[in-house]
């Protein structure tokens, strides 16, 4: 049983270093680890960057350069789950600057089209309320929201 936790593999075509360092340099908590090259004979040119290891805000990734075959969709996605609107705001902007997609209910896809969703701590608790009408309030205002307007969805939650 594995008990060091997981890595999560995220597949580039060639993006992999460029992408392992963006993300570093969004994150706290995060560094750039081993560089591993293609060798001689394999399927891609030798010496070009076959996986890059990172961490980023404390959780392990290898980004691997595998080639075109498989690219990235909204079934796998990372969720930040933040503290205040300036966080959220932080995230947004920074993971759909150059070339990302702002997305429904807090959803975005970064320049890479790697799926995140940036969510205000408590919307969980807000949507599960047991008072089905601060529950539906809350619901109706985040499905209206592309980034997420903390003060809004309080707005909704105390029916005002």
């Amino acid at each position: 049983m594995a008990t060091n936790g997981f890595t999560t593999c995220l597949w580039f075509d060639g993006q992999a270093e460029e992408a392992a360092h963006h993300y570093v340099s969004i994150f706290k908590n995060s560094s750039v680890g081993r560089v591993v090259r293609y060798p001689e004979g394999a399927p891609q040119p030798a010496g070009s960057v076959l996986t890059v290891e990172f961490t980023a805000n404390g959780h392990r990734f290898v980004a691997l350069n595998g080639g075109p075959e498989f690219t990235f969709n909204e079934s796998v996605s990372f969720v930040i789950s933040c503290e205040n609107q300036e966080e959220i705001d932080y995230y947004w902007a920074k993971l759909i600057e150059n070339g990302g997609e702002p997305g429904p209910c807090g959803w975005l896809k970064d320049k890479y089209g790697v799926s995140w969703q940036v969510v205000p701590e408590g919307l969980d608790d807000m949507v599960a309320d047991p008072d089905p009408e601060k529950a539906a309030r809350v619901t109706k205002a985040f499905m209206a929201m592309t980034k997420f307007d903390i003060a809004a969805l309080e707005k909704a939650y105390a029916g005002a």
